[in-house]
Parts: structure tokens; C-alpha cells; sequence
């Protein structure tokens, strides 16, 4: 089945936040909206800013014996919060990226857990927004590369031998989701012909995805 050509994907601002409420972050992300705490109205006063629910590690106490390896914990740990606009700013923002890289190369492959074991990097949110320049500036200081993220960058060998060597790679999905087929569409022009092989090893239906524009749209102001 031949996809049909796509345009050049042009994220406005109004997009990407619509887009992150059911695509990117699910329903399980802790800096949901529906996560905030409810203002506030006291007689006489006005309603207190509403302030940001942060995220809660699930319980957990070993029912095993613990790991024979103990961690020394020499180095601090990256921020969290940092690790975590880092992961954001990856889907639609290549200066802040540079700025927060610059800052703490550390930042390179961390993880965050959208809620429910979804993890992304930074390099799987620019992957599945199709986002070729914040890819190659990642790849090129050394984010580690995967399926997903060679999919949408029309690595056609690349993906051929991983799939040869492991076919079930087929259904793999990656972060919130995301199937092959669909970095596949995001890449657009460059990765028309790993789609066009896809749907050789597994036909599916390509639905329209929300946040690509034709080249001529302008962004929002």
C-alpha cells in the first residue's frame, strides 16, 4: 500500500497543548490539568491560584530478598523537575533543549515515567512528533537511538534488520503508545518508504494525525 505524501509538520503552540492532554501525556501524567488542586474561596477573598499536584511514586516494600549490589550514591541525582522539562521541551522546543542540555549534559538520556511504566526520553517525544531537527541535535550528542526514533528518520536498512531479526518488533509501541506505523507517518517525506515497508509486513489503517500541517500554515502568534 503506497501512503500518501505528507507535508512538513508545523506545531503551533495551541496544537502541542491540545495534543499533550490526549496524546502525549495520556491521562496518567502527573502535571495534568484534572491533577491540580482546586482553588481556593474563603469570605471576603479572592480564589487562591490554583497550585501544581506533584506526582506520587506508587507504594512498594520488597517481598524478596534485596539485591546483593548497594548502591553508593556518590553523585547527586539530576533534578527531577529538571529531567522533566527536558523530556517536554524535546517535543516541540529545539533552544530550550540546547539551553537545558548546555546546562546539564546528564539530561541526555533521562527518563521520565508519565504515570503507569510510559516512559519516554527526550529522543522518543521528538521521534513521535516528528521532529528531525531536535532528533539529529540529540543523536548527535549521543542519545541512544533506537527503533522508534529510526522509523521516523527513514532509516530503512536499520529497521529492515531489526525487524528480520525479531518480527514481533512489528507491534512493539513505544512511548503513550505510539506504533511504528505511526513515527513512520510523522516522519513524512523522509520516511515514506519505512512506511510503505511496514504496511508490506503489516498492513494497518493510517489515521490522520492531529498536530501535522501543510508546509504554507502558519503558526500561531
Amino acid at each position: 500500500m503506497k501512503a500518501t505524501n505528507m507535508s512538513e509538520p508545523i506545531i503551533t503552540r495551541r496544537l502541542f497543548a491540545a495534543s499533550t492532554a490526549g496524546l502525549l501525556v495520556a491521562g496518567n501524567t502527573a502535571i495534568s490539568a484534572a491533577n491540580q488542586e482546586p482553588a481556593k474561596q474563603d469570605e471576603g477573598k479572592s480564589a487562591e491560584v490554583p497550585t501544581e499536584k506533584k506526582a506520587e511514586e506508587a507504594p512498594f516494600d520488597r517481598d524478596y530478598d534485596a539485591p546483593s549490589f548497594k548502591p553508593s550514591w556518590k553523585n547527586k541525582q539530576i533534578n527531577r523537575m529538571m529531567a522533566q522539562d527536558f523530556v517536554i521541551f524535546a517535543h516541540s522546543d529545539l533552544d530550550k533543549v540546547k539551553m537545558l542540555y548546555e546546562r546539564e549534559p546528564g539530561l541526555l538520556n533521562a527518563t521520565l515515567d508519565w504515570g503507569a511504566g510510559d516512559w519516554e526520553t527526550a529522543l522518543g517525544g521528538a521521534s513521535h512528533m516528528g521532529r528531525h531537527d531536535i532528533v539529529k541535535f540529540l543523536l548527535s550528542k549521543g542519545a541512544r537511538i533506537d527503533l522508534f526514533c529510526a522509523t521516523m528518520m527513514g532509516m530503512l536498512d536499520t529497521v529492515k534488520q531489526m525487524l528480520e531479526a525479531e518480527p514481533a518488533l512489528i507491534d512493539a509501541k513505544g512511548p503513550h503508545g505510539f506504533t511504528l506505523h505511526f513515527h513512520a507517518q510523522v516522519g513524512q517525506e523522509q520516511s515514506l518508504a519505512v512506511l510503505d515497508y511496514l504496511q508490506s509486513v503489516k498492513q494497518v489503517e493510517l489515521r490522520p494525525v492531529p498536530f501535522l500541517k501543510p508546509k504554507d500554515s502558519k503558526q500561531d502568534k
